[in-house]
């Protein structure tokens, strides 16, 4: 099975199609958000829809602007926008690489999901308590 082809691309060589389809999508958005500005009122970039029903933060409000923010080198005010962005960033790639490796599930290489999902969660709930220190987590 080595040496077949499937799609005209050798099977070996499809497991990197996933990264590089990444990769490309990754250098789109950065090009879409180092051009727009998501802080304006006439942004190309839709706002946060939960938000716009519930007046709450989901875990993702701010992620726009705080990667807005990073690509032209403002860490502090990516930080005010979503902390939690913020400090996944650096993480994800890693998890992504690390899962990539031949002869381990993906599943398993990404790490524990309830990890995750209670982090995701603590987070939803902290940010949108009405006291400080919690309202620091607000977007902005």
């Amino acid at each position: 099975m080595r040496g077949e082809v499937a799609n005209g691309m050798p099977f070996r060589d499809q497991k990197w199609l996933p990264l590089i389809v990444l990769v490309v999508l990754g250098i789109a958005m950065s090009s879409i958000l180092m051009l727009s500005d998501p802080f304006a009122a006439d942004s190309i970039l839709p706002p946060c829809l939960f938000h716009s029903l519930t007046h709450l933060y989901c875990p993702g409000c701010g992620v726009t602007r705080a990667l807005h923010a990073l690509l032209h080198g403002e860490p502090a005010l990516a930080l005010s926008m979503n902390p939690l962005a913020v400090v996944a960033i650096p993480v994800i790639p890693l998890m992504l690489w690390n899962s990539a490796r031949p002869g381990t599930p993906w599943i398993a290489k990404i790490s524990d999901g309830r990890l995750w999902l209670a982090l995701v969660t603590g987070f939803f709930i902290l940010r949108n308590l009405p006291w400080a220190p919690f309202v620091w987590l607000a977007p902005g």
